[in-house]
């Protein structure tokens, strides 16, 4: 078994998952935007997340000799670990809730602004536990000023929305000739703006209505054309239903990095005396299962009881769904790999250090900006604040990484 011991791979495995887990969720909210229902999008995403965990437990699980404090995988799943194995269990049931619940949100309130608020939560919450779980390895002189620098950011992603947010109104609002105004405030989208045969790119590809846009990206004649073409309508909702989403999957995300960690590292004494620890990859093929588990059984139901307003569909309508089916695999993979890296340089580093992945907003807005042209046509403050934003998170991820510890392997 494969372990990272030293300081520089751990930070190397938290920059490649900052970037998997940065990347995922633009490519389900892109499958969401050309109008795939998104029951078939996680079920698809659902095999290959579970296909990363089992690859990496085959592999790097196995490789090396067998140690009695560190046993490979298939040593592992004989012992008596099972307390251990329900902590990494509970955080998957967690991680696939929070999952399933940003997938509604991203439609709701936007790419950018929930990754932000989620992300906040994990590190005021999930990070603070996880620095007194890791009897507290990391530098709390630079620790917790990275966390500050962290939810300074958050602020500034905050005004971000908003001030896009106002942005947008005032485009619809001096749009005469494309969308109709109601008395709740809510737009009603015309009819006229889509077309035929359009050309293609990255967002304006072929969806299941075989439409395509024509409008400019960042115009009101855009955000219409989007509406019709998405598969959650979001026009005319409350703004209270998407935040309510998104800070319920920001609880979530803050409790599966701790229970991972208590799996890995018995910090309550919960195993027989002379039983090993969970390996990280043990560890993560059990928390991958649990995900799976209830990420597929919610999204089945889901097909007959959908939410949102999203269409109802059926189980033979998903086998038969091959629109972007290719682009949804690869999300599970990226988030996979994303999630056991993070844990493998959490083991090394400390988890409250690999907790700086969670400035994965960093790499969702760069996709945001350059997949769905979030912020185009924008006004000037916008764009200030968003620089701003996107400055903070880089010093953030650098301070966070810059108190990893070590932790002993012995």
């Amino acid at each position: 078994m494969y372990i990272i011991e030293d300081k520089g791979g751990a930070i190397a495995l938290m920059l490649a998952s900052l970037l998997f887990l940065g990347t995922w969720p633009a490519v389900l909210t892109l499958l969401e935007r050309r109008g795939r229902l998104p029951q078939h999008t996680y079920l698809d995403y659902s095999i290959t997340n579970l296909l990363a965990a089992v690859l990496i437990a085959l592999t790097i699980g196995q490789l090396g000799e067998s140690k009695p404090s560190m046993p490979n995988f298939f040593t592992q799943l004989s012992q008596d670990n099972w307390p251990s194995v329900l902590f990494a269990m509970a955080g998957g049931v967690v991680l696939s809730i929070g999952n399933l619940s940003t997938q509604y949100a991203w439609a709701y309130v936007g790419l950018s602004v929930t990754e932000v608020i989620s992300s906040s939560m994990v590190v005021v919450i999930g990070t603070t536990l996880n620095y007194f779980l890791d009897n507290r390895i990391n530098r709390a002189d630079i620790l917790f000023p990275g966390v500050a620098c962290f939810l300074v950011a958050v602020i500034l992603g905050s005004a971000v929305h908003a001030s896009n947010a106002t942005d947008n109104e005032e485009k619809l609002n001096v749009s005469t000739n494309s969308y109709k105004l109601g008395t709740s405030g809510s737009v009603e989208p015309s009819k006229e703006v889509t077309e035929k045969d359009a050309n293609k790119d990255l967002e304006n590809g072929a969806s299941p209505n075989k439409y395509a846009t024509k409008a400019e990206a960042g115009t009101a004649e855009y955000l219409i054309e989007l509406e019709e073409r998405r598969s959650i309508k979001v026009f005319g909702s409350s703004t209270f239903i998407g935040l309510g989403i998104v800070f319920f999957s920001g609880v979530c995300f803050s409790l599966f990095s701790p229970a991972f960690n208590l799996a890995t590292n018995d910090q309550w004494h919960t195993l027989k005396e002379g039983v090993p620890h969970l390996v990280v990859y043990t560890a993560f093929f059990y928390f991958s299962i649990s995900c799976f588990v209830i990420g597929v059984g919610l999204n089945i139901l889901f097909l007959y009881r959908p939410m949102a307003g999203v269409p109802k569909s059926s189980f033979k309508a998903y086998l038969n769904d091959w629109e972007g089916r290719q682009w949804a695999l690869l999300a599970g993979f990226l988030c996979g790999f994303g999630n056991g890296f993070q844990f493998m340089g959490g083991q090394a580093a400390g988890y409250a250090a690999a907790d700086a992945v969670q400035a994965l907003p960093l790499v969702s807005t760069f996709w945001g900006i350059l997949l769905f042209g979030e912020y185009r046509k924008s006004s000037r403050k916008t764009y200030i604040l968003l620089g701003f934003m996107l400055f903070m998170f880089v010093v953030a991820v650098a301070v966070l990484m810059a108190s990893s510890g070590h932790r002993s392997t012995k």
